[in-house]
Parts: structure tokens; C-alpha cells; sequence
């Protein structure tokens, strides 16, 4: 009488094609179904040794998951689009988003995401250094990976994170030197040639950010304690298609020929011609979504309550009871977004006008910047 073998046991038979056979128990499913495993080869050495090595891997917890596993390419698209949307801000996810098509696509791609090996993570940081990218440049992009394939772990898609075997470039922080007295004093004597001169005298000597300055509401605003809220900033954010074909839908403002050295069409460098396979030019999208200007929180330590120094009270007032004489004047056509500087209809300041207007201020250039609608 032969011995029974114990549950879980995996059995190698030759099968009817010739080849050694074993199905190995490595769990259950979420039906509570026993999840099986198949292996095979043309000894039954081969198979043991191979049964072998995923009942370690089940031992130690590390046993990838079912189906085909996707490419470097198809796991970081999935999760830019469908995970990352709900835990990135929106500026966050176009840093990734660049990132990944400028550097992870093209270099690790074609992968397998369980084939992938910390020599490919190591030469493409490599590589990135070669072409004069910035140490903190490569350290993001590896924050990126990592945490793709943290979460695919997570998920059973593969079985370790290579990214925690790879040691980054390092990143040291930069030393920020403010503005000495003298300078600071010259930049708003410019400043008072233009009707946004408080907004950089509030800016200066509250240290606030681009978008903290636009995004400061009156409600945030005490002068009579001197207590600045910074809840608040004014971000753009980049339009996202909507549509089902990208390419086809951007058709018409496709650039096939570099710009003429000529060209006076573009207040900043000229952009280069688009790809064969460009999708871009979301912002003509008829089903465009997740772009143009909105209010969000400033994130971490960076929404804080801060005091308001003395001699801007005056200024502040005086800036108030102007903006109220603006919003007499356009009537029905102000929009109330309760902002403490805003366009003279009470909409938000666009940044790129706010940076062009820093430009001028800083160069010395006269008059304001040009308005946007």
C-alpha cells in the first residue's frame, strides 16, 4: 500500500506529450479555492528544481501573482493614469508624467517589470548623470520607480522592489541667499511704476510663494492682529485630453518645421517641432479636462500662519479700498473669488503674467505685464 502524500504536496508525473509535470499549492484565492501553480520541463529533475524554487518563494512570502506580467512601459502608464491621479497633485502628476516619458519609457520600457534588474535602474541614473541632469533630477526618478513598483508588489505583480537595492545620486540642497536690503530696495522702487506694486511688497517681506501671493484671500487677511493664513494658492494646471484619440484630435496644430529664427510669435523660446506621434495640445481639446487655473491647499508644513509687518498695514488698506473702486466700476462682470490682488474684474492674476510682470520689475522694464483673458 503506498504511502499517502501530504496536502500541498506537489506531485511530478510525465504527461502524454512527454514532458515532467507538477502543480504546486501556493495559497488560496479569494474564493477560498486552493490557488495552483503550473511547471514544467523535459526532466523531472528539471520540474523539482523548479518546484523547488516557487515553494521557496511561497515560503518567504514573494510569490508574483497570476497572468501576464506587464512591461516597465505598461505598468508605469497604468499608474500615472489610474492610480497616481488619486494621491498626486495635479502638479505632481505632470512632474511624473515628463519624467517617465523623457527617461523611465525610453530607457527601461520594454522590460518585463519582473525581469527588471537594479544594473538596468543603475545605468539609466548613469546615463542621466552623462547627459548633465541634475543629481536631485535622478533622485526624483527614482523616487518614481520606486514607488510604481512598491505598489506592484503590493499587488502581487512581482515579487521585489529593485529600486531599494539601487543607491541614488545625492541630492544636496542648494543654499537659498535672499535679497540684501540694498537690492530688495531697488526692486520696489521698480515695483512702484506698476499697479502690482503691493503684491511684491507683500511677497518680499512675507517670503511667500508665486502661488501663495496670488492665492491669498481677504478672509486670510487680518489687519487689525497681523495674522497672514497662507491656506490657499493659485495654481495652472495642465489640460488633460478627454477625448479617445489624442493625436487626431491635436491634428491641426501639429508642428511639422522648426520656427523661423525670425519668429516674433512667442514671448519665450519658440517650441520645437511635435513628434510623429504627438498628443499634445490638450488645451484645444473640446472634452479637455483637470487644466487651467484652480485654488488648491499649499501641502505639508507649507500651509502655516505667519504675522504681517506693521508697515504693510497702511498699504494693505489703501490696496483694499482701491480694489473696492475697481469692483464698482466693472459691476455685474466682477467675479467675487474674494482675492487680495486680482485682475480689475476680480478675476485671478494669471502666473505667467505675474512672471512676466517679476521680469520686468527685476530688468527694469517699464510698464506692466500684458493682460490675459
Amino acid at each position: 500500500m503506498s504511502k499517502r502524500q501530504p496536502n500541498g504536496h506537489s506531485k511530478i508525473y510525465l504527461g502524454s506529450d512527454g514532458a515532467y509535470h507538477a502543480y504546486i499549492t501556493i495559497g488560496l484565492k479569494d474564493d477560498g479555492s486552493p490557488d495552483r501553480r503550473h511547471r514544467s520541463g523535459k526532466t523531472a529533475s528539471e520540474v523539482r528544481d523548479k518546484v523547488r524554487e516557487l515553494e521557496r518563494k511561497r515560503d518567504a512570502g514573494h510569490v508574483p501573482g497570476k497572468g501576464r506580467v506587464p512591461t516597465v512601459e505598461e505598468w508605469v502608464t497604468t499608474y500615472l493614469d489610474t492610480i497616481a491621479p488619486g494621491t498626486l497633485a495635479p502638479r505632481s502628476l505632470d512632474d511624473y508624467r515628463s519624467k517617465a516619458k523623457n527617461w523611465i519609457i525610453p530607457g527601461l520600457g520594454q522590460h518585463k517589470l519582473d525581469r527588471l534588474q537594479p544594473e538596468h535602474l543603475d545605468r539609466l541614473y548613469a546615463k542621466m548623470l552623462d547627459a548633465g541632469k541634475a543629481p536631485s533630477h535622478v533622485l526624483k526618478v527614482h523616487r518614481i520607480l520606486s514607488r510604481m513598483l512598491k505598489i506592484a508588489v503590493r499587488r502581487g505583480i512581482v515579487a521585489r522592489n529593485v529600486a531599494q537595492f539601487v543607491d541614488p545620486p545625492t541630492a544636496t540642497e542648494s543654499e537659498i541667499l535672499p535679497f540684501s536690503r540694498e537690492v530688495t530696495r531697488k526692486i520696489l522702487t521698480a515695483a512702484q511704476e506698476r499697479p502690482t506694486a503691493d503684491r511684491w511688497s507683500l511677497g518680499l517681506a512675507l517670503g511667500l510663494r508665486q502661488g501663495e501671493a496670488l492665492g491669498l484671500r481677504w478672509s486670510y487677511l487680518d489687519l487689525n492682529t497681523g495674522r497672514v493664513r497662507v491656506w490657499w494658492q493659485l495654481q495652472r494646471n495642465t489640460w488633460q485630453h478627454g477625448c479617445g484619440d489624442p493625436h487626431a484630435c491635436g491634428a491641426k496644430r501639429h508642428k511639422t518645421k522648426p520656427r523661423p529664427k525670425t519668429c516674433k510669435q512667442h514671448t519665450r523660446k519658440c517650441p520645437p517641432p511635435c513628434p510623429k506621434d504627438c498628443t499634445r495640445h490638450a488645451s484645444t481639446c473640446p472634452q479637455r479636462k483637470g487644466g487651467g487655473l484652480v485654488f488648491r491647499e499649499p501641502k505639508g508644513k507649507n500651509k502655516r500662519t505667519i504675522s504681517l509687518p506693521p508697515e504693510l498695514v497702511p498699504i494693505l488698506e489703501a490696496h483694499r479700498v482701491a480694489q473696492q473702486r475697481q469692483r464698482m466700476c466693472a459691476g455685474s462682470a466682477w467675479q467675487d473669488h474674494d482675492l487680495v490682488f486680482c485682475q480689475p474684474d476680480g478675476r485671478p492674476i494669471d502666473p505667467r503674467d505675474d512672471w512676466e510682470n517679476w521680469k520686468g520689475v527685476a530688468t527694469g522694464r517699464r510698464g506692466p505685464g500684458r493682460p490675459r483673458a
